[in-house]
């Protein structure tokens, strides 16, 4: 299976990285574009993968081809790639905002369209991607595009219509938990601790209690009822933050990135 990027930067370079960590794809199986040529001189460095300043290039390469580019780009490059790119090519679009129906206006076609939203741990193979697809892509090509995107974390199916809530649950919440972190370990600092020993104790922590939720199937509220102990300081700490509105904080900050990326599909 040939693999393409257009587009070099955070996300792409994170889902390259956890593809290629996998060990299921050859370099020689993956082909990037960009304009800097400093970028795709360190990818290839890192990753041994095939690199290219033509986006032609990589979509006549690709049987999946990924549009790891801004929103705004996405009709600049359907432009570039129109012509070249094979009818059986599955595209894959990343962008918050971006419908399967207006990807494939932009292409001029009913080109095959696979929706999705990854995230950046997909650097670490702890991604968490959203999927849905265009009636165009085969089952055996959404299996194999599936198997891409599990290579580097979780996938979930979901109908196009709930992938605007997608970015505020797990697109970018990762800059919500980094904002925990830091914050968990300022407060170390403060009281005494070493500022690399509080930044680990507090993103494993973090780690710690994810994964109970995950393996263990217990509800977050339970597992959250199991460390206050009466009278005790957990919660002491838990009711500062309800007093300091922290739960309905997160809930807000949601809905607010929810919004915006409705309101960027209504533009795309």
């Amino acid at each position: 299976m040939k693999i393409g990027f257009i587009g070099c930067g955070n996300m792409a370079t994170a889902m390259i990285a956890g593809i290629m960590e996998s060990g299921k794809f050859a370099p020689t199986d993956v082909m990037v574009s960009n304009p800097s040529e400093g970028k795709l001189i360190a990818v290839k460095e890192e990753f041994g993968i095939k690199i290219t300043q033509d986006n032609a290039e990589v979509a006549a390469f690709a049987e999946i081809l990924v549009l790891a580019v801004k929103p705004y780009l996405y009709e600049r490059v359907a432009k570039e790639i129109q012509g070249v790119i094979p009818e059986s090519t599955v595209v894959v679009t990343i962008a918050a905002g971006v419908s399967i129906e207006k990807m494939q206006a932009q292409l001029g076609r009913s080109q095959p369209v696979v929706r999705t939203m990854p995230n950046t741990p997909a650097l670490v193979k702890e991604g968490v991607t959203a999927i849905c697809r265009s009636s165009e892509v085969s089952d055996e090509m959404y299996q194999a595009t599936r198997q891409l995107l599990e290579s580097f974390g979780k996938v979930f199916e979901l109908p196009e219509s709930k992938m605007d809530v997608v970015p505020a649950i797990s697109g970018s919440s990762p800059a919500y938990v980094y904002m925990l972190i830091e914050a968990m370990a300022d407060a170390g600092v403060c009281d005494g601790l070493p500022r690399q020993t509080a930044k680990e104790m507090a993103a494993q922590a973090v780690l710690g209690a994810a994964k109970m939720v995950l393996e263990t199937g217990i509800h977050p509220e339970e597992l959250k009822d199991r460390v206050c102990t009466p009278g005790g300081t957990t919660i002491e700490a838990v009711l500062t933050l309800e007093k300091n509105q922290f739960r309905s904080s997160v809930q807000e900050a949601m809905r607010a990135c929810t919004k915006k990326t409705k309101e960027l599909t209504k533009l795309s």
